[in-house]
């Protein structure tokens, strides 16, 4: 066996090498670009001495390493070894497409910069905060005023005889909690409004306004009040005004982003010292890795490749024994193992592409019947929904569809069946069917399991014969109807006109019924006309392109035949032209 045998070079640097070492300094770049990023955003001011002695360490190594794989390159070079032009190109190559890469990112990251810091320098930022503290400030004092209006104005022992959890509050007011005192201390006597308002002890005994705390007076302001009468000298009525949902959140963030705003200011000063931050320790180490990476790559890459080459052209011209010997670590190493294998195994490849069409087969004809299977599904779920909806709103008249509704689950059920049965045996030809169809009865059935789901679509049948039948099992013609009414509602996008019409036409000395389902659809493009039949195919989301294919298989198989006419925003009419019974003709 003849064998092309590799003659392993070692560098100092290789690839997982210098991978190694990138991740490893990564790694430190990650523990401090918390604190690194901590300090830009809320403070606004350049990272500390120790953050910039550790950012900056890996432009630094990596710097070392270039140059390194720059002198060793430069010595290949020198030395004139074999694959070396091929490895200054391949390396050229990759230098270009990196600098036409980076170069877009970093002169739009740099007008992004640009564009941020005029914009923030636009912001009116101490307007803004001035306002919004305003603007905080007079809700504050309008729920206060309202509040004060309502204590003065409400007859709050009327109010709380009522003596229930549900009892009516003047609006705004939250809750009204009334407290006794005991010898064991405050105790609730009651509390009316929102339960979360609820204190276990009174927040103060003297009467008036309390201070808010936070969280608990959360969105709301508190009155304590001494009610008026003999028994009353013991008990203390706290009475909470609510100031709106997240009152106290919005305040909090109006301050926060004060303080935002701060940092906003002193982000635009020191923004372009950041950017040559940004630049120096996020971008440049990518670019340097990159190169150092590419030199180390393309002397593993060009020996290998050589190697493959001289071996490709030698099978080309028939010889087969030829095996390559691959490096340990080779990155080509799978590639060289595959070709081997490819050369060695040919016959055995070749088995194994049959076996594989063998299995694309399979999986075809399971996506048929999945695709079979989901058009009789709609109708049996129209069905139970009409079912359980009228029994629902209507139970007294359920009676008047259950029949109807049932029928078409058993019979889509019993299709389902025996559309199994048939995939079963789907590898043998179909036999055409010997039985006999009628038209007019079969279209009202499938029709009707579509005409209350899609109400917006008109069903004309005026022209149907209602004599003629066609030579067809009644299953297999429920099955082609089905599909082409299910594309038509489609193309319609569930409202329009389908008409179907039959007619006599002569062919071949024999009598055939041809029925046209016209739609008022948006047409087929003209550049899927060619393709409607094929397998596979379609324009639909959550279609398979097996419909038509399986319709036309079937019209087939009963000596039939079916084409189709369609404009653009005109509609869509197919054809089907099946033999007729003797009675017909």
């Amino acid at each position: 066996m003849k064998t092309v045998k590799t003659r392993p070079h070692y560098s100092i640097l290789n690839v997982r090498g210098l991978i190694f070492i990138y991740v490893l300094l990564g790694i430190l770049t990650v523990l401090f670009s918390r604190s690194f990023f901590s300090e830009i955003l809320d403070h606004g001011e350049v990272p500390g001495r120790l953050n910039l002695v550790v950012f900056f360490t890996i432009p630094a190594v990596l710097l070392i390493f270039l140059g390194i794989a720059a002198a060793s390159l430069l010595g290949d070079i020198i030395a004139r070894r074999p694959g070396t032009k091929f490895r200054a190109r391949l390396l050229g190559y990759f230098i270009v497409i990196v600098v036409f890469s980076a170069a877009p990112m970093a002169i739009v990251t740099g007008i992004s910069l640009s564009e941020a810091i005029r914009f923030w320098h636009s912001i009116q930022a101490d307007t803004a905060k001035t306002a919004a503290h305003s603007f905080a400030v007079d809700n504050y004092s309008f729920h206060f005023e309202h509040f004060e209006d309502i204590l003065k104005k409400t007859n709050w022992n009327a109010v709380m005889s009522q003596a229930t959890p549900s009892a009516i509050l003047p609006a705004g007011i939250a809750s009204v909690q009334d407290f006794q005192k005991t010898e064991d201390g405050w105790k609730e006597i009651v509390l009316t409004g929102d339960e979360d308002r609820r204190l276990e002890f009174p927040p103060s005994e003297t009467e008036g306004h309390i201070t808010r705390e936070l969280p608990r007076d959360t969105d709301c302001i508190r009155y304590v009040m001494r009610p008026v009468g003999g028994a009353a000298k013991n008990m203390i009525r706290l009475i909470s005004y609510n100031l709106g949902a997240d009152f106290d959140r919005g305040r909090a963030a109006i301050e926060n982003q004060g303080e935002r705003f701060e940092v906003i200011n002193i982000l635009r000063n020191n923004a372009p010292i950041l950017a040559l931050f940004y630049y120096g320790v996020f971008f440049v180490p990518t670019l340097l890795m990159t190169v150092i990476i590419a030199i180390s790559f393309t002397r593993r890459v060009t020996n290998p490749i050589v190697e493959l080459t001289e071996a490709t052209r030698r099978v080309a011209e028939g010889d087969f024994s030829i095996q390559i010997l691959a490096r340990r670590g080779d990155e080509l190493g799978l590639l060289i193992r595959s070709f081997n294998a490819m050369v060695q195994d040919l016959e055995k490849s070749r088995a194994a592409l049959v076996k594989a069409e063998k299995i694309s087969i399979w999986q075809n004809m399971a996506q048929q019947l999945a695709h079979e299977i989901k058009n009789p599904l709609t109708p049996i779920k129209l069905s139970a929904e009409r079912v359980l909806r009228r029994w629902r709103n209507e139970p007294e008249q359920i009676g008047e569809i259950i029949e109807d509704s049932m029928l078409a689950i058993i019979q889509e059920t019993e299709g389902l069946s025996t559309l199994l049965n048939e995939f079963r045996t789907l590898s043998k030809p179909i036999e055409p069917s010997q039985s006999w169809t009628k038209i007019t009865e079969t279209a009202g059935e499938v029709i009707g399991l579509y005409r209350n789901s899609y109400p917006e679509v008109q069903f004309n049948t005026d022209h149907i014969d209602n004599n003629v039948t066609v030579k067809i099992d009644k299953h297999r013609f429920v099955q082609l109807l089905t599909n082409l009414l299910i594309n038509a509602i489609d193309a319609m996008d569930g409202k329009g006109l389908i008409e179907i019409r039959t007619d006599f036409v002569q062919k071949r000395e024999m009598r055939f019924c041809r029925i046209s389902i016209k739609d008022s659809g948006k047409g087929i493009a003209r550049q899927s006309i060619p393709q409607v039949f094929t397998p596979y195919y379609t324009t639909k989301e959550s279609g398979t392109g097996l419909g038509l294919p399986i319709v036309e298989r079937i019209i087939n198989d009963h000596g039939g035949s079916i084409w189709f006419n369609s404009a653009e925003r005109m509609g869509t009419t197919f054809f089907v032209d099946l033999p007729v019974s003797g009675e017909a003709a």
